[in-house]
């Protein structure tokens, strides 16, 4: 039992270490390439550096918004890493974080339910639009083979035109007061604000325990173990007896309800009520988020926290260096760059680590053929010299 546990430490040491080690190679190549880009905006990298940490960690305010933006891309980041892990990718996180937080705010405003019970029939409601909103693209993926891609991305704009429907005059859910959004949540439903006078909120604690559930998940489950091996070789896991269009419908469902989580927990903690544009991107940005953290959950929290960080320091890295706000999607894209290079170039080293493995096999095949040639003649020549010592000799 104990050299199980050993083990079973070891590969979390030595996945973690890989993570880390990926995570702040990729961050510092990404903050040093876009130091040209501030020079040539004429604006000072040192300047830029100290309003971002002014903005997102110095002090109880920043740091507390800090964490309000990192929640939903936490989520968010979270679904995006779950479809990977099974060979899939979920690029209709966005309509499914959209949908996800109309379900919640329309709950939230519209039922009257106790305390506790609102709240998590709110959350659960939520998790469960998005998770039918990714229903679709899993069974054509799953049954027809449409890639989900396409179906993802169409799925999004449906999503806002929806959206936009349901919240615009004249719409179902449209507040008598507040146009393009619902109703305020009623009380029952919303979110506490846990640290003092900030809009720091419970959601942040659903994001952690998502977190550990997903760690486990993947790596000490077998119905993850099932995912992980879809994502790495569909094929020999059906031959092995997987059923990959089932894992297929399932990861595509779990993706969509975490990212309806990630709206749901948006909208009942931070906003209090839907509003139409109440995601700034969130679920595009998540997959950059899940991309530097590996896949890996506990990675992907650490980025989603250097993620909102940029987002929490924006607003000072506009007021006090003169740098456009869009510059932090300067970042997401170097960030992303990174990781497809970092991708490649661990490729490129594979390759070469496969081929050099290959040709020292083959060497010392060659040398061992060798050897036993030799230790062949040997034998020959000593039988040969054996058999003209046993020889009779002539009268």
């Amino acid at each position: 039992m104990s050299d199980r546990i050993g083990v079973a430490l070891e590969s979390v040491r030595r996945r973690g270490a890989r993570v880390v080690v990926s995570f702040i190679a990729t961050v510092s190549a990404a903050l040093l390439a876009v130091i040209p880009v501030l020079l040539i905006a004429g604006a000072s990298p040192l300047a830029a550096g100290r309003a971002l940490i002014n903005g997102s960690l110095a002090g109880k305010s920043p740091l507390a918004e800090t964490l309000v933006s990192a929640c939903p891309l936490l989520l968010a980041g979270l679904a995006v890493a779950l479809a990977f892990q099974a060979g899939l990718f979920n690029i209709g996180v966005e309509g499914q974080l959209v949908i996800g937080g109309l379900t919640a705010g329309a709950i939230g405003a519209k039922l009257s339910l106790p305390t506790g019970v609102h709240l998590f029939v709110a959350l659960a409601g939520g998790a469960t639009a998005g998770a039918l909103w990714a229903l679709v693209p899993g069974l054509l993926k799953a049954f027809r083979g449409v890639h989900e891609v396409i179906t993802t991305i169409m799925l999004n704009y449906i999503a806002f035109s929806v959206s936009l429907f349901l919240v615009s005059p004249g719409g179902w859910l449209v507040a008598k007061t507040q146009p393009s959004a619902t109703e305020k949540v009623k009380p029952t439903a919303e979110l506490t604000r846990i640290w003092g006078d900030t809009r720091l909120h419970s959601g942040i604690i659903v994001a952690i325990v998502m977190v550990a559930f997903l760690w486990y998940f993947l790596y000490r489950s077998p119905a993850g173990y099932r995912f992980r091996m879809v994502g790495a070789n569909a094929r020999a896991a059906a031959f092995n007896g997987i059923r990959t269009p089932v894992v297929t419908v399932q990861a595509l469902c779990m993706s969509g309800a975490l990212a309806g989580l990630a709206g749901a927990v948006e909208v009942l903690g931070v906003h209090r009520r839907y509003f139409d544009s109440f995601s700034p991107g969130y679920g595009f940005d998540s997959i950059a988020v899940a991309l530097l953290g590996m896949l890996n959950p506990i990675g992907v929290a650490a980025s989603a926290l250097f993620f909102g960080m940029l987002r929490a320091g924006s607003g000072r890295l506009q007021i006090d260096a003169g740098v456009s706000r869009d510059m932090i999607t300067v970042v997401s894209g170097l960030v992303v760059a990174f990781v497809a290079g970092r991708a490649a170039l661990e490729q490129v080293l594979t390759d070469r680590r496969r081929r050099a493995e290959a040709a020292l096999v083959q060497a010392r095949a060659e040398a061992t053929l060798t050897a036993a040639a030799q230790l062949h003649a040997l034998a020959a020549a000593h039988s040969t010299d054996a058999a003209a010592a046993t020889e009779p000799a002539e009268p």
